[in-house]
């Protein structure tokens, strides 16, 4: 954090952010400007004296002591004060407005360049991040550097960096590691990250892993009918069974890839993203009958399962929903093609309204609220980035401009050194390069 905020009057005239002694200064250099119109000295005002708010104690003794006199001067000095902080209805608003947005843009950039530093500082001798590993993390902090404007994809780190992934590309397609634990989430990410360079050279690599990940989905080809709780998911691996988080994974590399939107995998995979969703009138699945949380939980294989566990609601327990897999969810229904109106989609927004937050990953259970938070601000600018929505609505109609509460936020946890880091461990999020790729890439995703 660099200490830099925007007081209400600084905001209310859309200057540039400042530090807090910066901002005081400029503040009282229009009070004490406001000496020549009224007469009054700006020492002679309590709080200025005291240091302390003016409270009403304070207003009354200075109301007798100045007289009528000085009493109207005072008001022609709040007026000018009026003058100089609220803007002008219909006239500053409109033209400060986009000098506001481009603002947080540039605010978004300097985070991101931050975070890009320490990145580049922190490549392994062999090229990668996290090496040991294997290629996943390597690939997410490639993208992040490629789409970063300071860095970019000819910079000979990104070079390193995608040799080392290369190593990884095997016989079939895929680029995983030697274990084969990984397949689907390493190729996925690879994929993203080679579609992002947006360079015929690498073509090949590219229809490659489409084949490969559209392979590995499970469907008739591994025995699965379109009534089993598995079909058109992805798993880890070929015997993993699949999740919620590999299959958005999956969909996302296939997208940003170019894969045509009618291509089958997209039809079957929203048959299991449909049963992610705890929505009993279009989830098929015993365990959704007679919910409608609208969230999305982690996998519908094997009874289903939530990584929030259970929640009671009216008297029943059911599997908790929870952010990260809703706004995967929500963003791989888009992906398939659902539309904006679609009772799927909608009751996926109204959740995200109801549990509108940037603090935690929403809905998990208090002990886990932090787990997987900086997953969770990735899935969240990718999915606003695909809805295509400047403001949302939560529950009661409040207004969220979610790119700005997102560089908000991210501003307030990036560390001195321009990573970013989770202390609630869970998933890796311990490592600052992963966790660090996943701000910028969020930033990026509002920011593209």
């Amino acid at each position: 954090m660099d200490g830099r905020f925007v007081s209400p009057t600084a905001k209310a005239m859309g200057h540039p952010t400042h530090t807090k002694q910066e901002t005081y200064q400029r503040e009282n250099s229009m009070f004490r400007h406001l000496d020549d119109v009224s007469g009054l000295s700006y020492e002679s005002l309590p709080h200025v004296a005291t240091g302390a708010p003016a409270g009403r104690g304070a207003v009354k003794r200075l109301h007798h002591s100045i007289g009528p006199r000085g009493r109207g001067k005072l008001l022609l000095a709040s007026a000018c004060m009026l003058l100089i902080t609220v803007p002008v209805v219909g006239q500053v608003n409109d033209e400060k407005q986009p000098l506001s947005s481009q603002l947080l843009k540039q605010k978004a950039r300097d985070l991101t360049r931050r975070g890009a530093r320490y990145l580049l500082a922190a490549q392994e001798k062999d090229g990668g991040w996290a090496s040991q590993a294997g290629p996943g993390i390597t690939s997410l902090v490639l993208k992040a550097l490629i789409q970063e404007p300071s860095v970019g994809p000819e910079h000979p780190a990104v070079k390193r960096g995608i040799r080392f992934v290369l190593r990884f590309q095997r016989d079939d397609g895929g680029i995983y590691s030697a274990d084969g634990l990984l397949k689907n989430y390493e190729t996925s990410i690879a994929l993203s990250m080679f579609a992002s360079l947006k360079n015929d050279q690498y073509k090949p690599q590219i229809a490659k892993a489409q084949q490969f990940l559209k392979e590995l989905q499970w469907d008739e080809g591994e025995g699965k009918s379109i009534d089993d709780a598995w079909y058109g998911g992805a798993g880890y691996g070929r015997h993993k069974r699949p999740d919620l988080s590999n299959t958005q994974i999956m969909l996302e590399a296939l997208h940003d890839s170019g894969l045509p939107k009618d291509d089958p995998t997209y039809k079957k995979a929203l048959i299991f993203i449909q049963r992610c969703q705890m929505l009993g009138e279009t989830n098929d699945q015993p365990f959704a009958r007679g919910s409608n949380q609208g969230g999305f939980i982690y996998t519908p294989a094997n009874g289903g399962e939530s990584k929030g566990e259970l929640i009671e609601i009216d008297g029943r327990k059911e599997l908790r929903s929870y952010g990260t897999m809703t706004y995967a969810g929500f963003k791989s229904m888009l992906y398939a093609g659902l539309a904006k109106d679609d009772p799927r989609v909608k009751a996926a927004m109204d959740w995200i309204g109801r549990y509108w937050t940037l603090e935690f990953n929403p809905n998990m259970p208090a002990r886990q609220s932090k787990q997987g938070l900086f997953y969770y601000y990735h899935v969240f600018g990718r999915a606003f980035q695909t809805w295509g929505e400047d403001v949302v609505a939560d529950h009661v109609g409040r207004k969220h401009d979610w790119r700005r509460e997102l560089v908000e936020k991210l501003t307030d946890i990036q560390r001195d050194d321009g990573s970013w880091i989770n202390e609630a461990d869970r998933w890796m999020e311990g490592h600052p390069a992963l966790t660090t790729a996943y701000a910028m890439l969020a930033l990026q995703a509002a920011f593209p």
